[in-house]
């Protein structure tokens, strides 16, 4: 059947979507009626199928900073659905090209440039957080109508962008859009998630890609931390939505027409609503950094405009067997690799560059040109030049091995089956995780669950008063613990102190265990260059674990072999420290223990074991 895909091109007024999920053997089209909300649990989940396009703004949902530009959470209530074949499809859009005037990108290379230079050194320099995407926009008009463009350009993407998660063209009063996302978000099918992140960007070039150029890829350091970064920050969202934590499958190459991808894939179960899950996982740290908090503040001050939809999602909900909104799925793609058109005519393409401590400003600015490049040529907006046939890269020798090698660095707790804890002393013993605005603290909340503990999360402002918890885990967070006029560094002084002074069972992680050194007496001053997703051996107290390391300051004490052992902090506790740089590594004394490290993270190979060993002390 192709009666309703024929209709859409002979009425330019009727709302439509017109889906290609990744494998597909057909296209999906929908027809329904647009209902705009205020909030994602206002998607009216009530029998019908809903795709929902939910902005960048939606995030302050969460509490997070965004510019505000009123763009809807709009939601296509679907009345009408026919599956088309693909073959049918192509052969039904339009095949002329869109008309595109001249056109360019609204930021220039100069100026883009110095923004990632600044974000480096302002933001990830001065340890507001690891990782951050930063965006600008091809920007370019038309005089076609929407739903005639929409349906074009779609119709290119699917015959010259491959891999793509979704292809997709939609069509709303004031709002057209097609785009060929590489990336699901997050989907939600019988209880099982899923969410999908992808970093890490090899450009394919003038020439066929070879297996050589793609292991000295594998082979970089600054694309497999930043996997490894993003990995890690919805791993933490994960542990927010699922009780029992998430697991880590992959790695995976996404090989696209001009690009290609690394990628991973976690998984678990989870009961909550979907609406809910999606509001959590607001949004892919792919396309806005880590920590999630503080990402979205750097957005707001380097970002002039709002973002629209760009690193917003398009989600599918449909109804499933059990009655209600309990028995939808969830399919929720990131709104990456797509053109928008407004009824005026403007043509915009945002892309975004991923900055970390390695990045360099002449790179950030290729990858934008990379990342956008797919999606113009598909509108007609720059030349499609021929492309030289690429191989299988997967297949290219030495390539598997490469990819999976990766895993040799990460965490096997996180890549394995988790079974449930052996029962020990720390069965049933309570904890609170205070959160310093780092979701970490999620994954740190289910390991203590691991070891058998009943632990909670608790936001740093709603802690209570004199809390009695068998332990408190004071939690890492971004900042300079320096900045006590900083509401949050001052309470977490105080806080800590109170308990401290208390003599009651403390573990202090990050941040917490700068606070806690600079009580001790200990200077604590910016590293030379930061460690943001790093992962070192170090000594803990006779132990070399394997740890992943997010920090830009660290407490330090006079270098040498016997530094450590020379040390008397205020109230005499031991410290582990390295000996050629004299950066502290973890303290502890009566009832207390503290790492600079993060045993949560995937980066940590034994964090589960160095956790268990401190956390043991603290509560002996």
């Amino acid at each position: 059947m192709t009666a309703l895909l024929a209709s859409l091109l002979h009425d330019d007024a009727l709302p439509f979507a017109v889906l290609h999920r990744r494998g597909a053997p057909e296209v999906d089209v929908l027809v329904g009626d647009v209902v705009d909300v205020e909030r994602l649990a206002d998607i009216p989940l009530e029998g019908s199928t809903v795709l929902a396009l939910v902005p960048f703004r939606q995030v302050r949902e969460r509490g997070f900073d965004a510019h505000d530009d009123e763009a809807p959470l709009r939601c296509l209530v679907v009345r009408e659905r026919e599956l088309v074949p693909l073959a049918e499809a192509l052969a039904l859009l339009p095949a002329e090209p869109v008309a595109i005037e001249a056109a360019g990108f609204d930021i220039p290379d100069a100026t883009y440039g110095a923004t990632v230079r600044q974000v480096i050194e302002e933001e990830i320099g001065r340890g507001e957080g690891a990782n951050f995407v930063i965006r600008r926009d091809f920007v370019s008009s038309t005089r076609a109508a929407p739903g005639e463009a929409v349906l074009s350009w779609m119709r290119a993407l699917l015959e010259h962008e491959q891999g793509a998660y979704w292809t997709f063209a939609i069509r709303t009063p004031g709002l057209a859009a097609a785009g060929a996302t590489p990336e699901r978000h997050v989907s939600v099918d019988d209880g099982t998630a899923r969410m999908n992140p992808i970093s890490g960007t090899f450009r394919h070039g003038a020439t066929a890609p070879t297996g050589e150029a793609l292991l000295e890829f594998l082979a970089d350091v600054k694309e497999s931390e930043e996997l490894f970064m993003v990995v890690d920050e919805e791993m933490k969202m994960m542990s927010a939505v699922c009780p029992d934590g998430g697991r880590i499958l992959g790695p995976y190459l996404k090989q696209m027409s001009r690009l290609t991808h690394t990628e991973y894939v976690l998984e678990g179960r989870t009961d909550l609503d979907v609406r809910e899950v999606l509001r959590l996982t607001m949004f892919a740290p792919t396309v806005t950094g880590s920590p999630m908090g503080n990402a979205c503040a750097v957005i707001a001050r380097h970002e002039t405009a709002p973002r629209g939809y760009y690193s917003g999602v398009l989600a599918l909900f449909e109804p499933g067997a059990s009655p209600g909104a309990e028995g939808y799925s969830l399919d929720a793609p990131i709104l990456i690799r797509t053109a928008y058109l407004d009824d005026a005519g403007r043509v915009t393409v945002p892309v975004g560059a991923t900055l970390v401590r390695h990045s360099t400003p002449e790179g950030e600015v290729a990858e934008t040109h990379a990342k956008a490049a797919g999606v113009l040529m598909a509108i007609g907006a720059v030349e499609r030049p021929a492309a030289a046939p690429a191989p299988v890269l997967y297949e290219e020798p030495g390539v598997a091995e490469a990819l999976a090698s990766r895993n040799d660095r990460l965490a096997a707790f996180w890549l394995r089956p988790q079974s449930p804890p052996a029962p020990s002393e720390l069965t049933g013993l309570s904890a609170i995780v205070v959160d310093h605005e780092d979701q970490f603290t999620t994954m740190l909340a289910h390991q203590l669950r691991h070891l058998g503990l009943d632990a909670r999360v608790v936001h740093w402002d709603a802690v209570p008063e004199g809390a009695s918890a068998d332990l408190v885990v004071f939690g890492p967070g971004p900042g300079d613990p320096r900045r006590l006029q900083d509401p949050r560094m001052a309470t977490l002084h105080r806080r800590l102190g109170e308990r401290l002074d208390a003599g009651l069972p403390t573990l202090a992680v990050c941040l917490s265990h700068q606070v806690l050194a600079m009580r001790e007496g200990l200077e604590i001053e910016p590293l030379l260059a930061p460690r943001q997703g790093v992962r070192l051996e170090v000594d803990v107290f006779g132990e070399r674990p394997a740890i992943g390391f997010y920090n830009t300051f660290a407490a330090r004490v006079e270098p040498g072999p016997d530094a450590a052992a020379g040390t008397r902090t205020r109230h005499g506790l031991e410290v582990s420290a390295d000996a050629a740089t004299g950066v502290v590594h973890a303290l502890r004394g009566p009832k207390v223990a503290s790492v600079q490290g993060h045993l949560e993270s995937v980066l940590s190979s034994d964090g589960l074991a160095t956790l268990e060993r401190l956390v043991r002390h603290a509560v002996a």
